[in-house]
């Protein structure tokens, strides 16, 4: 499908969700960079001046804390949010956690491979963020088997018209999730720790509501990706066996082949923007108000970009995948994804010798977020 609409209608229209579809690399990535395209629209206009319907009144407290997040909002907020975040979240900080987040992988992988494999998705591929995130940010240990659940149940608002339960369901979880982080925040203000809540509690032009939200997306952001594709990379190698023979036998290769495995089987499909001015691509008018769907998994299989674009190849050199987007929205935290991904592959190469599919994966329903519900394997 994505090879279709590449060749045929890299424009197009998609009236079920009243949205315009952007197929071609070359246009992903400009539309990711135009500033006449945002995340939101509410910095500009309210709903009703953009022509569309308000949020039921219900969901105010899911987007009360979303949008006090930097990824839902537009300049100069973001800019100054980008700003105050990244003085907590600096690079030599998060190459610091770097044997840290190796000691747990091993950890993991150990207990995986000595019980004879299971489930490697709830097992390595979901404690392993988790568990990063949470020490990052100072979640104390008993608290953090509350994260992934909070984390799943936000992001189900996130797919294409989500039924009513799981809106519902989203909106619980934010409130649960805000409170309990207000609570924390408020306890590190008073006694900061070193962590990441306490380093944002100190900043004085980080409004609560704000610190909720950064840290409400760090978690839903820092892992939820991670997990999908440790799961999906995983599969992708049993599906081309000979790359996963040639990563065994040159670990030289790694840094290229997790970045290959995000391309091939892209963890987030779609990113949606909003049209603040009028646009035209291609020759179609897209007119303000309207909304693209960014097809990332599309532009990653772009031949005009990617020689031999459906085949697998861990050692890819020229990669200029769009996984992370593009942009002023660019992933903040894709560095600390990187180690996560080289330590949590690198650990199982290194502890498995055999690693064996027990069962053909089934998917997560979602499209947006792309995922398996479960990836059972034995190891030895």
């Amino acid at each position: 499908m994505y090879a279709d609409l590449r060749r045929d209608a890299p424009v197009s229209y998609y009236e079920p969700t009243g949205q315009w579809l952007i197929s071609r690399y070359a246009d992903v990535n400009a539309l990711l960079r135009d500033r006449r395209l945002g995340r939101s629209y509410l910095h500009a206009a309210t709903h009703e001046e953009f022509g569309r319907e308000p949020e039921p009144e219900f969901q105010e407290p899911f987007w009360r804390v979303i949008r006090a997040g930097m990824l839902d909002v537009e300049p100069p907020v973001h800019t100054r949010l980008r700003r105050l975040v990244s003085r907590a979240f600096t690079p030599r900080m998060v190459e610091s956690l770097r044997p840290r987040v190796r000691a747990i992988a091993a950890g993991l992988v150990d207990t995986y491979v000595d019980k004879g494999g299971g489930d490697l998705i709830a097992e390595v591929a979901e404690p392993l963020p988790v568990t990063v995130i949470a020490e990052m940010l100072g979640v104390p240990e008993a608290d953090r088997h509350l994260l992934r659940p909070w984390s799943a149940e936000i992001c189900g608002m996130y797919e294409l018209n989500p039924p009513p339960e799981a809106q519902h369901t989203a909106v619980r979880a934010a409130s649960e999730f805000a409170g309990y982080l207000k609570g924390l925040a408020r306890e590190r203000a008073a006694r900061p720790g070193e962590d990441l809540i306490s380093a944002l509690a100190q900043i004085d032009e980080l409004t609560e509501d704000e610190l909720v939200g950064t840290c409400v997306l760090l978690l839903n952001a820092g892992h939820e990706a991670t997990v999908n594709v440790t799961g999906n990379g995983w599969w992708s190698l049993f599906r081309n066996p000979a790359e996963l023979v040639r990563l065994r036998a040159d670990r030289g290769l790694l840094p290229t082949a997790i970045e290959e495995l995000m391309r091939w089987d892209t963890p987030l499909q779609m990113f949606e923007r909003w049209v603040l001015e009028d646009i035209e691509v291609h020759g179609t008018r897209i007119p303000r108000g309207a909304e693209v769907a960014l097809l990332f998994g599309s532009a990653n299989r772009d031949p005009e970009v990617f020689e031999d674009p459906d085949r697998l190849d861990v050692g890819r050199a020229d990669n200029p995948h769009i996984s992370f987007g593009a942009g002023i929205h660019f992933c903040l935290g894709a560095p600390l994804a990187r180690i996560e991904l080289a330590e949590s592959f690198g650990a199982m190469l290194d502890r498995a010798a055999r690693l064996e599919l027990v069962s053909e994966p089934v998917w997560k329903p979602g499209y947006i977020i792309r995922g398996l519900d479960s990836l059972d394997l034995r190891a030895a």
